[in-house]
């Protein structure tokens, strides 16, 4: 009887574990708990109410959003687990690690990821979403000009480890320890073990000048076969942890935040987003979710539920221009000395034909040393990588033999920066 018991239990527990669970509510208790971190959340907030009341495009609109200006905003990764004498071979493995939930970051925000392609279906349910969110945004890890004492080389990317994020010996911590002066200025991303079950977790607007971190549990961190003590599991394999927990950090709420009669100023404050007072998990078909108000449907399929990784798809135009309003909040908080000139590659190189069947040409108008092309698809998995010389000219032809038809990305990174393109094989 009680070995019966015992698995019972068992049984409850791995069905709850496999939950998405996110600690942002009660990290915000514990900001607002705390005189210094409060009023910096409320500075903040003040910023962004004035920014929304002088944006021309805010969060109700219905017009696109296709020509706004591209946001690059700098990105630390940090292992604060990993030991500084770790092997080279496991810090090489978590710094492309680190890349690939970058790269699936950049799909998602950008409305470039693959499963997009299911709004067209599930679109009818939805009347009030005019259009998916495209924050036209570019996340970068930093490569020069790192803090003092990081003992990071310039040209080498911002991923630490061993540092006194998230720790009691950290003498910058003011609520948490999930903060840290050193690294004012950046958009901080910590991977850890997260006990509790927790998957992750983001103040709810967050700040780069306080060092305020998104932190994620390392077994929900990036795509792929991750690295020794860093596999992502499923269902929470796709990195869209961290597409979650950043959508906070730039002050998203959830959707299912609660019913009321002001879309504007209740539940999520998006206007485009059904009110929901309950979190959906697992993978609901689209439709099949009442919303509060009768005849909507809860967007099950948006980044802000708890849905699966491998269900939850997209954001609204809503919530792009609300986290667009509030970068335009914080964008001077953001350094702007730690990326390479990513402006001078992107116009010294053009990429051709694309769309394409799988062949394409790179091309350079000057190439002042060595590069590195790199092709990944929407989970953030490379498909291609090569490192070039100076003698190999200044142009290259690239076949991916064998490829699957749809959306894929290439990094060209040259001493003078690092730029990403979409690509499209047919």
């Amino acid at each position: 009887m009680k070995l019966k018991v015992l698995f019972v239990l068992l049984v409850f527990q791995m069905s709850f574990a496999q939950h998405r669970t996110c600690g942002t509510q009660a990290y915000m208790q514990q900001i607002m708990a705390n005189p210094v971190t409060r009023q910096l959340h409320l500075d903040n907030q003040a910023r962004f109410e004035l920014e929304l009341q002088n944006e021309t495009l805010n969060k109700n609109s219905t017009a696109t959003n296709s020509t706004a200006a591209l946001i690059i905003i700098p990105v630390a990764v940090h292992f604060p687990s990993v030991a500084t004498t770790a092997t080279s071979t496991l810090k090489d493995c978590l710094r492309a690690f680190a890349q690939s939930q970058i790269n699936v970051l950049n799909a998602d925000y950008n409305a470039a990821n693959a499963d997009i392609s299911n709004w067209a279906a599930d679109a009818p349910y939805y009347p009030m979403v005019t259009s998916v969110g495209n924050l036209n945004v570019q996340f970068v890890l930093a490569t020069q000009n790192h803090p003092s004492g990081s003992g990071i080389a310039n040209g080498t990317v911002a991923v630490t480890f061993g540092t006194d994020f998230l720790t009691s010996g950290n003498p910058n911590c003011t609520n948490g320890c999930n903060e840290d002066s050193t690294w004012s200025g950046y958009m901080n991303l910590v991977c850890k073990n997260i006990s509790g079950g927790i998957l992750g977790y983001s103040p709810l607007g967050g700040s780069p000048t306080a060092g305020q971190t998104v932190v994620i549990d390392n077994n929900a961190f990036g795509a792929g076969n991750g690295c020794t003590g860093y596999v992502p599991g499923a269902p929470y394999n796709l990195g869209r942890t961290l597409t979650h927990e950043l959508g906070h950090f730039f002050n998203l709420d959830h959707t299912f935040n609660g019913c009321g009669t002001s879309c504007s100023t209740q539940g999520d404050k998006v206007c485009d987003t059904p009110a929901l007072g309950t979190e959906n998990y697992d993978c609901p078909a689209a439709g099949t979710v009442a919303g509060c108000v009768s005849g909507q449907y809860a967007l099950t399929m948006n980044y802000m539920d708890y849905v699966n990784d491998a269900c939850m798809y997209m954001f609204t135009l809503g919530q792009e221009n609300r986290m667009r309003t509030y970068y335009n909040s914080i964008a001077a908080q953001f350094k702007t000395n730690v990326l390479a000139n990513t402006k001078f590659v992107d116009n010294n190189f053009s990429l051709y034909p694309n769309p394409n069947k799988g062949t394409f040409t790179i091309e350079f108008k000057e190439v002042t040393g060595s590069y590195s092309v790199e092709v990944f698809d929407v989970t953030g998995q490379t498909i291609y990588e090569n490192n070039y010389d100076q003698s190999a000219g200044l142009t290259q032809t690239i076949n991916l033999q064998n490829t699957t038809a749809g959306v894929y990305f290439v990094n060209i990174k040259t001493e003078n920066g690092l730029v990403t393109k979409k690509l499209l094989i047919q």
